[in-house]
Parts: C-alpha cells; sequence; structure tokens
C-alpha cells in the first residue's frame, strides 16, 4: 500500500490517504477528475485544487508517478508498479496498463546507440468499446 504516514516527512490526511487507497485499488492510471470523482464519494466538499495540491505532494514524496500519453490530461498511478507500458482506448479515453516491455527495442537502434529510458503507449478501442453493438 502507498505510504502515507507522517514518518519521512509525510503529512497525512485524509484527502491523502483517501487518493491513496484509490490508487492503490485501482487497475489503471487515473486523471485528477477521475481521483476528484472516486475521492468526492468518500469527502463531502472535496475540491478540485485541495487535489491538484494532494497529488503534488505525492509527486513530491515519490508516492506515485505520472503517465503522461500526447494529447491526453496526465494521469497518475502508484509508483511501485515497476516497468510498464500504457494503451489509450480512443473512444471512452481511459489508459490502462501493459504488463511487461517490448524486448525487440533494442534491434531497433542504430549501432553503438545507448538506452536509458523509454515509455509505449499504443492507441486503439479497449475491449469495452470495441465490441460491436447491439
Amino acid at each position: 500500500m502507498l505510504s502515507s504516514s507522517k514518518h519521512e516527512g509525510r503529512r497525512r490526511t485524509k484527502q491523502r490517504d483517501t487518493l491513496a487507497k484509490i490508487l492503490e485499488g485501482s487497475e489503471r492510471p487515473l486523471s485528477v477528475a477521475e481521483l476528484l470523482e472516486a475521492a468526492s464519494e468518500r469527502i463531502d466538499g472535496l475540491g478540485v485544487a485541495t487535489v491538484y495540491r494532494t497529488v503534488a505532494a505525492m509527486l513530491d514524496a515519490g508516492e506515485i508517478e505520472s503517465v503522461d500519453i500526447p494529447g491526453e490530461p496526465t494521469r497518475y498511478e502508484r509508483s511501485n508498479k515497476g516497468h510498464h507500458h500504457h494503451f489509450s482506448c480512443e473512444r471512452c479515453e481511459r489508459v490502462f496498463d501493459l504488463a511487461g516491455c517490448l524486448e525487440n527495442l533494442r534491434k531497433m537502434l542504430p549501432p553503438k546507440f545507448q538506452v536509458r529510458s523509454h515509455s509505449v503507449a499504443l492507441y486503439g478501442l479497449c475491449a469495452a468499446c470495441a465490441r460491436p453493438a447491439k
């Protein structure tokens, strides 16, 4: 679970604990709007500014990471998930985690190039959006 204790200089708040629990239980990265919607069910009167401040504090503490996909709002996920990539649904605009990594990337590099990091995003339709309409 994400650390949300007072040790290591982290200030424990209801908002931080709630966002940590939401991200811990999520199978995919969430946008600020999605975090606000989920957290508002647990905290009355929660505002978007508070969510942004809490997300910034969690990023600074290394508890979460940002997921940046061009043309999409930034999303956030637990930082303890290990290396993986993402799939962006063009219809419902949700972003999903993909397990593993593309092993053939090194074969694509010109000779003597060295990769230090990479990010891969695939685009298309998720299973729910790809189902034919009845």
